[in-house]
């Protein structure tokens, strides 16, 4: 009976809300029910809410705990590649992806994996089992910045205990090291393999071409893993995520193509920064990516906080009570 009446609470609340603000999607189980008033008022949010979290402040506060944890995640890298294939071949695996980063960046970390890779078996040993927890650390101060990244976006603050948060990161920074390593493989060695097994040049270039959208797919998976782990709040529905996440993906892709292409054939950053260009290159990309990273995150967090239902996990809750700022309030609706 109680769950009922609390049900029937949430319901007239809903209700409440929609008939103050009809055509705004105030009582939207999801995001595909807001109709076209209520999206352009989470579009206006964002904007405003883009300049007010000072995004591209945020990101680059993000991008620096990146780049301290590049070259230690590196060597980490190299560490797990080698559970799974031969390190030596890594950095000609990884050069496959020019064109999604710049090229002068890609060439920087071809140096410094085969400057790893390079190394002897035993010393590849001991950076596994003895520097593997300093290059780890440090990845995981840089997920630890997107994290709060993620919070500034909803609107929270750090709730969670040191122990707990440390282990949350440290879980997406093994898991996207590990991921990343087998990406990487597939991409080298896809085209390896079908020049072995004979199937046809059609069929080649289709199965060579898949490993670009599973690319995406897994990229995009783990950007809405970061949308739901990432802030310290109670958890959202997928349905609330997916849409950051169609979004972050693809602009991604595209903005690294375009920045990549701008680089090579209009920029001239080592006649600028000499031999930092390479790392001024990497350096805007990585920050590029993030702003891309937060902004999807803030279009998730203004589509919460347009409906009046719950959009929590869990048994649903009266608005005040869901443990999450935007699922607590209502945003602000446009004037007219």
């Amino acid at each position: 009976m109680r769950e009922t009446s609390d049900s029937d609470a949430i319901d007239d609340e809903a209700a409440a809300c929609h008939n103050a603000e009809p055509g705004r999607g105030r009582s939207a189980s999801r995001p595909s029910q807001i109709p076209l008033r209520g999206l352009l008022d989470v579009l206006w949010r964002v904007a405003h809410q883009i300049v007010i979290d000072r995004v591209m402040l945020v990101a680059a506060g993000a991008t620096y705990y990146f780049l301290l944890a590049l070259f230690p995640g590196l060597a980490a890298f190299v560490a797990l590649y080698g559970l799974v294939a031969n390190p030596l071949t890594i950095a000609d695996h990884v050069q496959a992806l020019e064109g999604i980063a710049p090229a002068a960046a890609i060439g920087l970390i071809h140096a410094q994996l085969e400057a790893l890779a390079s190394q002897t078996r035993n010393t590849l040993n001991f950076a596994f089992y003895g520097g593997l927890a300093v290059s780890l650390w440090s990845v995981n101060a840089a997920i630890k910045a997107l994290f709060e990244a993620m919070n500034i976006a909803y609107n929270e603050a750090e709730k969670r205990s040191i122990l707990r948060l440390n282990l949350i990161s440290l879980g997406f920074t093994m898991g996207a090291i590990f991921t990343g390593a087998l990406l990487v493989l597939a991409i080298g060695v896809i085209p390896t393999v079908l020049a072995f097994v004979d199937l046809g040049d059609l069929a080649g270039r289709l199965i060579g071409l898949t490993r670009w959208p599973v690319l995406l797919a897994v990229i995009g998976f783990g950007i809405t893993l970061i949308y739901r782990f990432g802030p310290s709040r109670e958890r959202a529905k997928w349905r609330w995520l997916s849409w950051g996440g169609l979004l972050a993906t693809p602009l991604w892709l595209a903005a690294s193509f375009a920045f990549s292409y701008y680089i090579e054939n209009f920029a001239d950053y080592n006649a600028t920064y000499g031999t930092l260009g390479a790392v001024i290159g990497l350096m805007v990309w990585i920050w590029i990516s993030v702003v891309i990273l937060i902004v999807g995150a803030e279009l998730n967090a203004e589509l919460e906080h347009q409906t009046a239902r719950d959009s929590t996990t869990g048994t649903p809750l009266p608005m005040g009570e869901r443990g999450a700022m935007v699922a607590d309030t209502l945003g602000r609706a446009r004037k007219g």
